[in-house]
């Protein structure tokens, strides 16, 4: 049996376990931070494989690195498990899916590792709170990828898509701090920070004008005063900033700041801010990891044609990972309709069986295009040197 078969064959014998490990935290919806179930569910699971298991990775409790190492020379391949869901409408972005399909990869390689002697390491890391503060961004700071000679994931979506592009994302909170007063016995007497948050706003609009196209910026009112005839002594806004390059975006950040400091001074406030959630990089997708990707896919059926050009899809705390390490973020199909991510449509279609079927065969791409690696120095250095010059320029 070749390589790439034990691998398929592997990951189909297990196949109602990696099944079954998607029902059930697509059944349990768990926010951020908040995904205890899921995270011993897949720790449990991993352990059962052969892999060593840590969990609560610097002090987050529902993370977990887990490591199968071959005992020789070899490279390492970081798969990402993300298991958090949305507020309200649970597993709308398939998070259910992509834990179970980097597990089912993971044992899939070792597998093919076990029987061609090849050398190296496997890790998955789980990865809690993607959609929010995401412990990619912690793990990252904390060079826990460096020694990673590749990274990958892929995410459940309407059809295939090659790795492309994702924004870096700030999110800040503008905090106004005024003078309450009666708004008709006394209006002369308060300071109104609501007023320095509707600058804000016009500031920024303005501001739209001078951006470039790759940037958004978009936020909202969180706080506008406690009732009309009061003036408001407190208001706040949240914005995301987000734009192609963290260069970029550090810049486009500086002037929002100006624009907050700008109508705090209009009005008399004073201004605080303050990050309420974690700053994303660019996804960085490395090409030639990419390439072979989309090879494997190739192989096993899908057309050309059918694989779409990566699209930029918002912001992915995997562009933190993919700054330290060689990483791509594929999409591939789990539905068979066109439908939107972060709908509750596209949440009950995530847990049919065609959806599992889909969740089944990334696996066995992921795995494959890792063997791929691990069995091909060329490929590897291919692979690193890509990465040393991508870093290299955005520096």
């Amino acid at each position: 049996m070749s390589d790439k078969k034990l691998i398929f064959s592997e990951i189909d014998r297990y196949a109602e376990d990696f099944r079954s490990i998607s029902r059930s935290v697509g059944s349990c919806p768990e926010l951020g931070h908040e995904e205890f179930f899921a995270s011993e569910l897949l720790c449990t699971e991993l352990l059962k494989y052969g892999f060593e298991v840590e969990r609560g990775i610097l002090n987050i409790e529902t993370s977990f690195i887990a490591v199968y190492d071959t005992g020789k020379p070899g490279p390492t391949v970081g798969f990402l498990c993300e298991y958090d869901a949305l507020p309200e409408i649970g597993h709308a972005c398939g998070h259910h899916l992509i834990c179970s399909m980097s597990v089912a990869a993971a044992v899939g390689l070792k597998a093919a590792l076990e029987g061609s002697g090849i050398g190296g390491k496997i890790r998955i890391y789980g990865t809690p709170a993607e959609e929010t503060r995401g412990a990619k961004v912690p793990m990252s700071a904390a060079g826990l990828f460096d020694d990673c000679d590749f990274a990958l994931m892929a995410h459940p979506y309407h059809t295939f898509e090659q790795s492309g592009e994702s924004l870096a994302i700030d999110a800040i909170q503008f905090e106004f701090h005024g003078i309450a007063a009666h708004a008709a016995a006394s209006p002369h007497e308060g300071i109104n920070a609501l007023d320095a948050v509707l600058q804000l706003f016009n500031s920024i609009n303005a501001l739209r004008q001078q951006t470039r196209s790759d940037a958004r910026i978009h936020g909202i009112i969180d706080n506008g005063g406690k009732a009309p005839n009061i003036i408001p002594d407190y208001a706040s806004a949240k914005f995301y900033i987000r734009a192609s390059t963290r260069t970029y975006l550090k810049e486009l950040s500086a002037k929002m700041m100006r624009c907050a400091e700008g109508a705090a001074l209009q009005t008399g406030c004073t201004l605080t801010t303050n990050a309420f959630e974690f700053s994303y990089d660019e996804l960085i997708t490395n090409e030639a990891l990419s390439e072979q990707f989309n090879a494997n896919l190739i192989d096993a059926g899908i057309r050309p044609e059918q694989i779409e050009i990566g699209k930029d899809h918002g912001s992915l705390d995997l562009g933190n990972v993919s700054v330290r390490c060689p990483a791509i973020h594929p999409f591939v199909k789990v539905v068979q309709d066109r439908l939107l991510l972060h709908t509750e449509a596209f949440r009950e279609a995530a847990m049919t069986d065609y959806a599992l079927d889909g969740m089944l065969f990334g696996a066995k791409m992921l795995a494959a295009t890792a063997f791929d690696v691990f069995a091909d120095p060329a490929l590897l250095a291919r692979i690193r040197s890509e990465f040393e010059l991508q870093t290299k320029s955005r520096q």
